[in-house]
């Protein structure tokens, strides 16, 4: 038997999860790490937090499964996104904390460029909207407070990565300074067209070619493990952010599938092919991943508030004990009496693009209850996830016959449910749920040839199908009144 060792590196916390041959899962482990808030709307990791506890997370899942190092033929590496580093090319060594995808210190960098007229630039090259959130403007707002360290960054002496270079880089022992182009993809830095680092965007950035690493195929052997992990090298096989590994451990190899998965937030791709398709509706043009030298390329689309609005029922409103409770609330109900939720606390995101609409309830009447807020909480992940599938089938020209579904609010077989109803498609939840580490296990296995591409699109498996149960007609009823409610929320702030 042979094993492949997951490694996926998240926000909050590094997990390692070993698969056999036949793509079960059979051991993992996981630890979390430290959150560093140095200001308000900062936030930051340290790079040996990170590594640590990776790290660590490798050598216990592998003692949990029994196995020996020599029987693991690679390891794939799956990551938070965006999340920029910097290090010594030689030691190592950090040369500031890790600055978080969630951080918005760099909104003045951000303002800039839009008032400089780059926006359209970039999003022609890039896909992606000018934004705090990506890794360039992070990157620059490091090398701009410090004229030594920029210096020593154009002399080459300096390594940028996002968190699955710098995990390629500590595993190899310092050997190999490679990103995937999914990683890349998400940088800012990145011209999707010709798949390379972009000239015009390291000069408008003022960054030096010098520290970018180079960008690999998704699955691909990059480098070899340190001896001195496991005893063995063992071969780095695949690096690709977390949406797209789960994206591709969900099986969406054709054209117009999509998976959504269900957090905090909502993070929705559809594969589209060989196309890049311009989002009128504020998605971003990404890569799916990249093989054999062959880019796919996805639209992306998040709900910022999905599993958070539960949060808020648990943590603020109190009319929960446990996330699951919510279930139970919404089927006692037979509707959802005219109660409405649109959870936009921190504005609403596509298609809608309001950063002033707050959030709302509409709808009430004395016979609102605990049950209609729970379930209209639930039904505000179904609508927005909706809202934007509904955008990317106009953007791309494409009707989504399914959605592949994972995440923790997948548990709720009522979302799952509702979420048929109101797309007027099949929702389908697979075996496996770890979809993003089992995205990064197919592609390493496919690289060093333990899976072939025939044997990838047979490995995974559904667990349950939730088929809509309304008509056309009630679903268009309830969109229209959730669109009611959504203009209710916008502006607020204004």
């Amino acid at each position: 038997m042979k094993y492949i060792a997951a490694l996926d590196q998240g926000t909050t916390s590094s997990r390692c999860i070993i698969f056999d041959q036949n793509a079960n899962p059979v051991a993992s482990h996981a630890n979390e790490f430290k959150q560093i808030y140095p200001q308000p709307g900062w936030v930051e990791h340290d790079p040996e937090d990170i590594w640590q506890s990776q790290l660590d997370a490798l050598k216990s899942a592998v003692a949990k499964a029994g196995i020996d190092a020599k029987d693991i033929a690679a390891v794939g590496i799956t990551n938070q996104r965006e999340t920029t580093l910097l290090w010594d090319r030689i030691t190592g060594e950090k040369y500031h904390n890790a600055i978080v995808w969630q951080c918005r210190r760099t909104a003045p960098i951000v303002e800039k460029l839009k008032a400089d007229g780059l926006t359209e630039e970039i999003k022609a090259r890039t896909g992606l909207i000018a934004d705090a959130y990506f890794s360039g403007t992070k990157l620059k707002w490091m090398l701009d407070a410090s004229p030594a360290l920029r210096q020593r960054a154009e002399r080459g002496e300096l390594c940028f990565g996002t968190v699955d270079s710098y995990l390629a880089y500590r595993l190899s022992g310092g050997s190999v300074h490679v990103t995937d182009a999914t990683n890349a993809s998400r940088t800012m830095l990145f011209n999707i067209h010709t798949q390379s680092w972009d000239e015009t965007l390291l000069k408008m950035l003022d960054i030096p070619c010098e520290l970018l690493p180079q960008v690999v195929d998704s699955s691909r052997v990059v480098g070899y493990l340190d001896r001195s992990i496991l005893g063995r090298e063992i071969p780095i096989a695949a690096l690709a952010g977390d949406q797209h590994a789960a994206l591709y451990g969900q099986a969406c190899f054709e054209k117009g599938m999509a998976k959504n998965t269900y957090g905090t937030g909502c993070f929705l791709l559809m594969n589209t092919g060989s196309d890049i398709i311009d989002s009128r509706s504020g998605l971003l043009s990404t890569m799916a991943w990249r093989i054999d030298g062959k880019p796919t390329y996805a639209l992306e689309g998040s709900v910022f508030v999905a599993g958070a609005a539960i949060q808020w029922l648990r943590d603020e409103l109190k009319i929960i004990e446990k996330a699951s409770d919510t279930q139970a609330l919404a089927e006692s109900l037979r509707d959802n009496g005219g109660v409405y939720l649109v959870p936009a606390f921190a504005g609403l995101g596509a298609p809608y693009w309001d950063m002033y609409a707050r959030g709302t309830i509409v709808g009430l009447t004395r016979g609102t209850g605990r049950a209609h807020i729970a379930r209209a909480a639930l039904e505000s992940i179904a609508y927005q996830s909706c809202d934007v599938l509904e955008a990317m089938q106009k953007d791309s020209s494409t009707d989504i016959k399914l959605l592949r579904a994972d995440g923790g609010a997948t548990a709720n077989d009522f979302l799952m449910q509702f979420q048929a109803d109101i797309l007027g498609c099949s929702v389908i939840k697979p075996k496996v749920t770890e979809t993003t580490a089992m995205g990064a296990a197919m592609l390493a296995g496919r690289a060093v040839g333990l899976w072939t591409d025939a044997q990838l699109r047979e490995i995974w498996q559904s667990e349950t199908e939730f088929e809509p149960s309304v008509t056309r007609e009630e679903a268009l009823k309830l969109k229209t009144r959730w669109r009611r409610a959504v203009e209710k929320a916008a502006g607020w702030e204004k």
